[in-house]
């Protein structure tokens, strides 16, 4: 019998609302984050951290004083597992979740995947759309908790899957079925929203924008396919702080925008896979509030894949790619087969 443990990484969230301010200050401590030396990044942080906690709170009040992530998380770990172990031939599957700022962290989990008895190991992002600072940190934070915990195993890392027919398909069947024919006779334009970075992290190299470009056209194509005839549809990016320049065009500007073009507006998060803060209060209530003021009087927002049976088909696949990758030079690899990342 062969264990394998697939690693399922994600943000993660504050449990509680105590939990909010060292929450940020895992975030902004993170050296994919926040380039500077240990000294300074750790007091910067504490500082972002104080500060933004009140708003913070304010926030996580709205969804019940903790986020969502963690418990979809499982959810979806669960799922993955029941197509995984469907066939009764020896090998098993155990997903255990890892998450970057809060917990459970990796250090937790290696000790389960230790506990588990894992002959083989596969990291699987939650985000399909590659950056350094999601799957890259991700990753690096993994390989250092293995060390310090002595787990060495063989691992295989999946860096991305942007355009993964699971992961299109189910965003496909969500916007399906949340619109109606030419989205009841008015004119929609289809805000494709992902999470914004420093224009400063893409110029470094990172492929983060050109592969949420990836995951719009192939949606896009997917939803004309489907009969969404004369698609008219915009990437565009949210959640900016800070002062430094970030990637554009931003989600605030493409809701004036149709504000002033007087059409409807679907919202459709192409980087999330679960619902949290930035969907939940974000996209649903600051957003429509936002659309609303600017005169527009149908915003749609179109929810995550979450637990759909196509994303979970599709995630099941890039396991056992990873597994028939393992024995291959390097310890990451896209969906093809061939790195379209910067290596970790």
């Amino acid at each position: 019998m062969t264990k394998t443990a697939v690693i399922l990484f994600n943000l993660g969230g504050p449990d509680s609302l105590d939990a909010v301010e060292p929450f940020l200050f895992n975030l902004f401590n993170d050296t994919a984050i926040i380039y500077l030396p240990s000294p300074f990044r750790y007091c910067l942080a504490r500082w972002i951290a104080w500060r933004r906690a009140p708003i913070a709170k304010g926030i996580y009040e709205l969804l019940g004083g903790s986020s969502p992530l963690v418990p979809m998380t499982r959810l979806q770990a669960s799922a993955l597992d029941a197509q995984l172990n469907v066939n009764d031939d020896g090998n098993v599957f155990k997903s255990f979740i890892a998450m970057r700022y809060w917990h459970p962290m990796s250090l937790e989990t290696v000790k389960e995947v230790e506990e588990f008895g894992a002959d083989q190991v596969i990291l699987l992002p939650l985000y399909p759309q590659y950056s350094t600072t999601t799957t890259g940190s991700s990753i690096t934070e993994w390989y250092r908790a293995a060390r310090q915990a002595g787990l060495r195993v063989p691992t295989q890392a999946v860096c991305c899957y942007p355009v993964n027919e699971g992961w299109i398909s189910a965003q496909c069947d969500r916007v399906m079925e949340q619109i109606g024919p030419n989205d009841r006779g008015r004119k929609s334009r289809f805000l494709f929203s992902a999470h914004g970075l420093p224009c400063k992290i893409i110029e470094k190299g990172d492929p983060y924008q050109h592969q949420v470009e990836m995951t719009g056209a192939a949606l896009a194509n997917a939803l004309e396919s489907r009969g969404v005839s004369d698609l008219d549809w915009v990437i565009c990016y949210q959640s900016r702080v800070g002062r430094l320049e970030w990637i554009g065009p931003s989600t605030e500007d493409e809701i004036a925008r149709a504000a002033r073009d007087n059409v409807n507006i679907v919202v459709v998060p192409i980087a999330f896979v679960s619902e949290h803060s930035e969907t939940l209060v974000e996209l649903d209530i600051e957003y429509r509030e936002l659309a609303g003021e600017q005169g527009v009087t149908n915003y749609t927002r179109i929810g995550t894949v979450g637990t759909h049976e196509s994303f979970i088909s599709g995630l099941a696949k890039l396991v056992q790619g990873g597994l028939c990758r393992l024995a291959r030079e390097g310890n990451i690899a896209s969906e093809t087969g061939e790195r379209t990342c910067s290596a970790v």
